[in-house]
């Protein structure tokens, strides 16, 4: 099989397992920038060329999109899924998944939990947002942000209403959500392939920090899912189209709260703290559904 993976840098620690694990099984894989691919759009005959050659012989498509590239990204595997080129995660399911407020809203539709939420349009009425969520301290998100940033926990009141100023200011649309104290700036990943949890960790954020990304400098472990939780990573990434992704939760009084639904999770993390072969798992869901 010829696969394809979707990604601007062929060293990254993700895109270098799933290739050891494609050509390990017989495949041949080539990784591609995405944005030097030209689209060809035609009604005959569409396809997509890239650098010297017609990509016409691609069997399957694993994108590896970054979210500053998100649109041309999914115009590329948009391209792919016209020529009837299998992909492990669909053009629509990413933009799904990276417009937070849309995915956000379908989730709860879904009926999954979440902390809550509130976007405004730029509103000056603090106040009456951070009550809505339940009082401060109250966490405020970037739309755009990835990683923990573009994340900012306002303690107080006041400090609500500076960081919404400024983010006012600039324009930048945010969501503001419940702070949930109990989860002691740690969360759960569980990564989701062919709709099932093949792997979970639990993320604890550095002493003082109450993000717990990996990037920001988080430690993480294995942990065994409870069937609350199970069922909300499976049913997230059902209702978001999304047969791989990663799914992140709180642990709250209430049962587990989703906080997104990753398209392109990174490996590396998961990898590590559960000793797991996630990057086999994901070569051989392909295999079965190619």
């Amino acid at each position: 099989m010829n696969i394809v993976i979707l990604s601007r840098n062929a060293s990254l620690y993700s895109t270098k397992r799933l290739i050891d694990e494609a050509e390990s099984r017989g495949h041949e894989v080539e990784v591609i920038d995405p944005l030097k691919c030209d689209i060809i759009i035609e009604r005959e005959k569409p396809t997509i060329f890239y650098k010297d050659r017609y990509l016409d012989y691609v069997d399957a498509v694993i994108p590896r999109i970054g979210a500053s590239i998100t649109f041309y990204g999914c115009a590329v595997v948009r391209q792919f899924e016209e020529m009837g080129v299998f992909t492990i995660a669909s053009s629509d399911s990413i933009s799904r998944s990276r417009d937070k407020l849309r995915s956000l809203q379908r989730l709860s539709k879904a009926g999954i939990g979440m902390p809550k939420t509130v976007f405004t349009n730029y509103s000056r009425d603090v106040e009456e947002v951070v009550e809505h969520v339940g009082g401060t301290p109250v966490i405020i998100k970037l739309l755009e942000g990835t990683q923990g940033l573009g994340v900012v926990l306002a303690e107080t009141k006041n400090a609500a209403e500076s960081v919404l100023e400024a983010f006012n200011g600039l324009q930048a649309r945010v969501i503001v959500q419940e702070y949930i104290k109990e989860a002691k700036g740690a969360d759960l990943r569980a990564l989701i392939v062919d709709g099932q949890v093949v792997g979970a960790m639990k993320r604890q954020g550095k002493e003082g920090e109450f993000r717990s990304n990996l990037h920001r400098g988080g430690s993480a472990n294995i942990i065994k899912l409870d069937a609350d939780e199970l069922k909300v990573a499976m049913n997230a990434a059902k209702v978001l189209k999304l047969p791989v992704c990663g799914v992140d939760m709180l642990q709250s009084a209430r049962g587990p709260l989703l906080l997104e639904v990753n398209s392109t999770p990174g490996l590396e993390g998961i990898e590590t703290a559960t000793g797991k072969n996630i990057a086999r798992a994901i070569i051989t869901f392909i295999e079965r559904n190619r």
